[in-house]
């Protein structure tokens, strides 16, 4: 299972109008460094632009019915979900692990989705999503490894080399690595990946030293929104296509990436979105001389109390 360019052009055409196409931040003092800043897209999570992909699809397919759309998500893929759901009048469920951020289970309340919650991680509420799309004849969406899903998350890479065509570097946070199999797809051959994981939820990096996906333990501080237990085989066959460069970083410095957006660009985000920048700060990632870095702030949806 792989997507291409041309995907990632399709699902461009097809999303818009209904995404907000976000800014990218240049550097103020010189770092050479970019931001993407998709934690102000629609939900506050890049998500949204997969979702609209998938169900836009899937009304030119006629594969949506009267069950609607069902997803499992540890947060954000069902506040993408749910918001794509009820602007174009489709009905959302979606199945949450008891553990989802509790601001996240109202917001996707609020889009008048479903919500129900199954398990105390994202593969049993997966599970139980899937067995709804069985037996209700719901369309199902993948949280990260779908094509449509991964193909919208990629016109990020698009924005971004379309605002900036001299950047070298996209980094980005690695979960279930449909991101990340998004905008590999995008800018293949015209820019380098670099893959940021935390050292607690290493799917990539695990699939990588095994030469296939494998089951990693999921913990620490970004596990609601990088909590998948493996990486997609969209993410390992990118991977896989053109290897990134994949690194690891600490709960501390990803804690330590989300103080500096605040206090430097009064960006709230949350700990998975963070988890990019985080790369760079603690040198797991180090650019060369002169190159030029755009990094992915991929989500807000955290309580802005706890940066205070």
């Amino acid at each position: 299972m792989t997507i291409t360019r041309d995907d990632v052009l399709t699902a461009q055409q097809r999303i818009g109008g209904r995404i907000r196409r976000t800014p990218l931040l240049a550097p103020a003092d010189g770092d050479g460094v970019w931001l993407k800043c998709e934690h102000l897209q629609h939900c506050g999570v890049f998500k949204t632009r997969g979702a609209f992909n998938r169900q836009l699809a899937a009304l030119e397919s006629g594969e949506l019915g009267e069950a609607g759309i069902v997803v499992a998500s540890g947060g954000n893929a069902g506040l993408a979900q749910a918001f794509a759901a009820r602007a174009l009048g489709i009905r959302g469920t979606v199945f949450v692990p008891e553990t989802a951020p509790e601001v996240k289970v109202q917001r996707i309340r609020r889009y008048g989705a479903d919500v129900r919650r199954a398990g105390t991680e994202y593969a049993e509420a997966y599970r139980a999503a899937v067995a709804f799309a069985e037996e209700r004849g719901a369309a199902f969406a993948h949280a990260y490894d779908q094509p449509e899903v991964a193909a919208g998350a990629g016109t990020i890479g698009e924005e971004v080399l379309e605002d900036e065509p001299g950047i070298d570097t996209i980094v980005v946070a690695v979960g279930g690595g449909g991101l990340y199999a998004g905008i590999a797809a995008a800018v293949r051959g015209r820019a380098r990946v670099v893959a940021v994981e935390p050292e607690r939820i290493p799917t990539l990096h695990a699939a990588l030293a095994a030469g296939h996906p494998v089951d990693v333990e999921v913990s620490g501080i970004a596990a609601d929104s990088l909590g998948a237990r493996r990486v997609g085989d969209l993410a390992f066959a990118a991977a896989q296509a053109e290897a990134p460069v994949s690194v690891l970083v600490s709960d501390e410095a990803i804690a330590a990436a989300r103080t500096h957006l605040w206090d430097e660009y009064r960006i709230a985000s949350e700990h998975g979105a963070a988890t990019a920048l985080a790369g760079l700060l603690s040198s797991a990632y180090v650019p060369g001389a002169g190159e030029r870095v755009a990094v992915v702030v991929c989500g807000a949806n955290t309580d802005p109390g706890t940066l205070a």
